[in-house]
């Protein structure tokens, strides 16, 4: 929706976000950039879209509707043509028996549109605003099942060519082939069901199609083996990659838009025994940071994060294995970070995340470089923050450490299993332990849990066997020990963790405890979950950790040291978000066991 500077300039005074100076830098700031003021705010982060709509939807007495696509009846959503729906950015979502037609526009204002829907669907209708990004989601209610018109065309395929051609011709991967249809839906479907990762997998009779979502792979179709030197062909012409090179792996990426975003997909190819398998990493360029409270950061943690991220000098470290989490929230603290007068530069393999006013540079091996040598650049580009993609060996340590000395912010990933443990990893890459208890000032242990589905979980109360069995797996005594659980379980609902859920401890122990229903079927939800969230340990570098460092000490010594001072480990993180509801006890074990 188009809203006039003006009326944005109205918004941000009724709602406090703005002062007079600040507003007046950014109108400068959007005459200079020839922009809307609606974006300028936008891109300084003083509200998102959804708070502008919101705010107009109140000033100008239009109510404001989220609509949910799963919700919509197939024969309301058809009372307005796709064509329509998508020509104007509207969607009937709703019909009441006295024949009123509720409908969700993106510009409520457009009389012309208005009335053109009013001819289709009657002028008893209620007209509500809602965020362009909602409105191209329930759109795609239009599609119906991709599942099915896979197997359509998938059908269609098998019925044309025999089952053990493998010969692939120009027809077979032009833009209008049935195999460029199942590429495109296969890629279509994986977006719906919000996966990381799309598997094509050569096996010996078929070929397995798998999704990763949440962090774990699915199957989700197999394919038959004849499609599977066609399949590879047009995924390889979308990645500008060689179609007759098969002896070697290959990577690229190409760009898709679906549903109004834009999804970079990252490419790479595979000689296998059985062909060539084939994985592409989903990264949606429409994605804006959030917050590290939305990342699952909360109470001590938190606070520690917060207050060292803003040193003007040191390093900061994220440690973690692989799909951790650990750029997503480099992602968000360097948004935070990213001001006008700071320069963020970076070194990354590959840039995931594109921030903007951020100086992003993508290492190349082939052409030399490498993080060290692209980090070596860096430092003549007068940085004030500088960002490692990971440390991998000592130049990159050393290169990292010397740039913390000489005044510069740090921050980079380690791949370790806890943040203690990346302390005697940087000794055993060389670094001088002075250099180590001198520059670094805190590192995050993180992984990823799947959340449990708001509408798909129960509380229930375990027996005592299972109490028993629960408090041993987290290495938890009943008596006092458990007192601090139920402190911190207290503390975590007053910071919001778990939204309204009631407290399921006591000060002698465990009261309730949380799990997907078994009974639920839906495939939205994923066995029962739905997204993700991280559990976390913020390990700062306190005098007594020095010292630790200093004597060459072991990384259970720094552990035990660390929780001593009020450290709360991953596990402990991750088992107050079990007893929060925001996922399952099976869950925190499933990724924290070492």
């Amino acid at each position: 929706m188009r809203i006039s500077d003006s009326i944005i300039e109205t918004l941000l005074g009724r709602a406090n976000l703005a002062t007079a100076d600040e507003l007046k830098a950014l109108k400068e700031q959007a005459a200079k950039a020839k922009k809307p003021l609606r974006e300028i705010v936008v891109e300084n982060r003083l509200a998102d879209e959804k708070t502008l709509v919101k705010a107009f939807a109140e000033y100008s007495s239009i109510p404001y509707i989220e609509v949910d696509p799963a919700s919509i009846p197939p024969d309301v959503l058809k009372m307005l043509p796709e064509r329509v729906a998508r020509q104007y950015h509207a969607i009937v979502f709703k019909a009441d028996q006295d024949g009123i037609r509720h409908l969700a526009m993106e510009d409520p204002d457009d009389i012309q549109a208005i009335n053109f829907i009013q001819k289709e669907i009657g002028s008893n209708s209620k007209i509500y605003i809602a965020t362009l990004d909602n409105i191209l989601s329930a759109l795609e209610s239009y599609r119906g099942d991709v599942n099915k018109e896979l197997s359509e065309v998938i059908d269609f395929q098998t019925d044309e060519q025999a089952a053990e051609t493998q010969t692939v011709t120009e027809e077979d991967i032009a833009e209008d082939s049935p195999i460029a249809q199942t590429v495109n839906l296969l890629l279509e479907y994986a977006i719906r069901s919000h996966a990381s990762d799309v598997h094509i997998e050569p096996r010996e009779e078929f070929v397995q199609i798998r999704y990763r979502i949440d962090g774990v792979l699915k199957e989700v179709n197999r394919l038959p083996k004849n499609v599977l030197g066609a399949l590879i062909s047009r995924v390889k012409i979308l990645a500008n990659l060689k179609i007759d090179e098969r002896r070697v792996p290959q990577d690229g990426r190409f760009k898709i838009k679906v549903a109004g975003r834009q999804y970079a997909l990252r490419v790479s190819t595979l000689p296998v025994a059985d062909g060539e398998k084939i994985v592409m990493r989903i990264l949606d360029e429409s994605n804006q940071a959030v917050t590290l409270e939305e990342l699952g950061f909360w109470g001590k943690a938190l606070a520690d994060i917060n207050r060292e991220m803003e040193e003007p000098n040191g390093i900061v470290l994220m440690t973690g294995p692989t799909g951790s989490g650990k750029s997503t929230s480099l992602f968000s603290i360097l948004t935070i970070l990213n001001r006008p007068n700071v320069n963020i530069s970076t070194i990354e393999d590959p840039v995931e995340y594109k921030i903007p006013g951020v100086n992003q540079t993508q290492t190349n091996p082939k052409a030399g470089m490498t993080f060290a040598s692209g980090l070596r650049s860096l430092l003549r580009q007068d940085p004030n923050i500088i960002m490692i993609g990971e440390i991998r060996d000592s130049e990159t340590a050393n290169l990292g450490i010397q740039a913390a000395l000489t005044g510069h912010m740090v921050f980079s990933t380690l791949h370790t299993n806890n943040a203690a443990t990346s302390l005697p990893r940087l000794l055993d890459m060389g670094i001088e332990p002075f250099l180590i208890a001198s520059t670094v000032r805190a590192v995050v242990g993180q992984r990823l849990v799947r959340r449990l589905h708001q509408a798909s979980r129960e509380s229930y109360t375990p027996t005592p066997e299972e109490k028993a069995e629960v408090l041993k797996l987290f290495g938890i005594q009943e008596g006092a020990n458990f007192a601090v659980i139920h402190e911190l379980e207290k503390m975590a609902a007053a910071a919001g963790v778990g939204g309204d859920t009631p407290l399921s401890t006591e000060p002698t122990g465990i009261k309730t405890l949380w799990r997907a229903k078994k009974d639920f079927n839906d495939d939205e939800a994923h066995e029962g979950y739905k997204g993700r969230l991280g559990i976390y340990e913020v390990l700062t570098n306190s005098g007594e950790i020095q010292k630790l460092i200093m004597s060459h000490s072991t990384s259970d010594q720094i552990q035990r040291q660390s929780i001593q001072e009020g450290m709360i480990t991953m596990q402990l993180d991750g088992f107050i978000k079990a007893l929060r509801g925001e996922t399952s006890i099976e869950e925190i074990l499933r990724v924290s066991r070492e």
